[in-house]
């Protein structure tokens, strides 16, 4: 295998690892986001009891895309962080704050208002902080001489905090979506109207963030508006609209799983036109993922021990979720 097939691998595994991250901890951080809405008792049991077996295990996926562009991508790793400090330091903290809520929320019932806040925020703050964090690098990163050459707030402008928005709704969106499919009664209806409106909500921001994005630099406007390219990245917002009419279809026939299987489909097709916007770039505009990549001995050696990591997360993970697949009850967590 050659350095340029291994580093493209090893590209793919990072963004397999980031979509996993986005997927699997997107929901709880979305019924975190949700959590004010649900009527104190039994929807805001059941919304807590839909995770509790697998919040924790979802980020698995943060921790291995983190480690991974650390490990494979050195000089991507050492570029992007100083540029959003505030960024990840705000986001560990709002993670930190909802992992202690969770598991304080039962065992302290006497603050469990509290808690829940607690919950909430860290919910809150955690997906802003990703969806800005996009922004900023999609704006792009002052490089000099292969080092972050910004100041601390660079990361600051109008389109990231767009970006950050779009990811917060869209978080609430999945959150929503998979209370549909885990609870029932009055928790069910809540989250089906809160679905409604969070799709519409999400499609127009996914709409906003995708018309500004082709103006912050000719190469995003070229690789979606070229030809012959466009006749390829064009089927991108084709599918997008029809995963929404799906979606809303579904939602008006009661459907339980198809919601929520429609607002992944959302969040695959916009990791994708992520990846039409900035491959082959670590950094956009500044570093390849080849000008980025660790000495093709490392990515080797690295490989081997990813080919047995993955599957095996893969396989405690779908093992997790089938064990407690059915609904959610209102017992609390232990």
């Amino acid at each position: 295998m050659s350095s340029i097939d291994l580093t493209t691998f090893w590209a793919a595994i990072i963004g397999f690892a980031v979509m996993a991250y986005v997927v699997m901890d997107g929901f709880d951080l979305g019924i975190g986001i949700l959590f004010p809405s649900f009527a104190v008792g039994d929807e805001r049991d059941q919304a807590m009891n839909s995770i509790a077996p697998v919040w924790d295990g979802n980020e698995t996926w943060l921790v291995m895309g983190g480690g991974g562009l650390l490990a494979a991508f050195p000089l991507a790793y050492a570029i992007i962080l100083p540029a959003t400090y505030p960024l990840m330091i705000a986001m560990l903290l709002g993670l930190v704050f909802r992992g202690v809520a969770f598991e304080f929320r039962w065992r302290d019932p006497g603050h469990r208002p509290l808690w829940d806040i607690a919950f909430w925020l860290g919910s809150l703050v955690a997906a802003f902080a990703q969806g800005v964090t996009l922004g900023a690098i999609l704006q792009g990163i002052h490089v000099v001489n292969d080092a972050y050459a910004g100041g601390w707030l660079d990361w600051l402008s109008q389109f990231s905090i767009l970006t950050g928005v779009a990811v917060v709704i869209g978080y609430a969106l999945l959150g929503a979506t998979w209370l549909i499919w885990k609870t029932e009664g009055t928790s069910q209806r809540h989250a089906r109207r809160a679905a409604f409106w969070l799709g519409a909500g999400t499609l127009l921001a996914l709409g906003a963030v995708s018309a500004v994005t082709p103006f912050l630099d000719y190469d995003y406007w070229r690789r979606w508006f070229a030809m012959p390219g466009v006749l390829l990245t064009a089927q991108v917002p084709l599918l997008v609209l029809i995963s929404a009419v799906t979606f809303f279809w579904s939602l008006k026939r009661e459907f339980e799983r198809l919601p929520f299987l429609m607002a992944l489909a959302l969040f695959l097709l916009s990791f994708i036109g992520l990846g039409i916007s900035i491959y082959p770039y670590a950094v956009p505009r500044a570093i390849t993922i080849w000008d980025a990549a660790a000495p093709v001995e490392s990515q080797l050696f690295m490989l081997v021990g990813a080919c047995v990591i993955i599957p095996l997360i893969l396989a405690y993970t779908g093992w997790a979720y089938w064990v407690f697949r059915g609904k959610a009850g209102t017992a609390g967590y232990h």
